[in-house]
């Protein structure tokens, strides 16, 4: 087992398998040692979990929740990608959609549970840059959803 599986299942996370495309594209796009994964939702082994507003009914922790199951997703997909983790060189960049109020400004924080999962799991090479930003909705409803960009050997 490799370290960063072990590390995973120290954290008590097992990577579901991934969800397949809901419309017209595909889960990821290798290019060069780029790794272009496509917005993941909080779906989670009974489907999707964590359907709410931002400042409406739902809050911050209920947020960084859904952002973290995002995370997990991506993980899943690189893991699918590449077929090993190991093969991460690092977290490039992850975009976090927050659906949220028109009067709700913690969408750092709330997108934190994804960045603050890819360091537990990567240490360094989860390091990354990123954008947060709100939006009006998101697919189904859910409360965020993360895509990211991953350097691959």
């Amino acid at each position: 087992m490799s370290a960063i599986e072990t590390r995973l299942k120290d954290l008590g996370i097992e990577l579901p398998t991934p969800a397949a495309p809901a419309a017209n594209y595909v889960p990821f796009v290798k290019t060069g040692n780029l790794l272009f994964v496509s917005g993941q939702i909080p779906m989670g082994a009974k489907g999707i979990e964590f359907v709410g507003k931002l400042g409406e009914d739902a809050d911050v922790e209920f947020g960084r929740a859904a952002a973290k199951l995002c995370a997990i997703n991506l993980i899943a997909q690189v893991k699918a990608a590449t077929g090993d983790l190991e093969k991460l060189v690092r977290v490039v960049k992850l975009t976090g959609f927050v659906n949220s109020s028109l009067t709700f400004g913690d969408h750092p924080k709330v997108v934190n549970g994804a960045s603050d999962l890819m360091v537990e799991v990567f240490g360094d090479r989860g390091r990354h840059s990123r954008s947060a930003v709100g939006v009006a909705a998101l697919p189904f409803g859910v409360a965020v959803e993360i895509e990211g960009i991953f350097e691959i050997a």
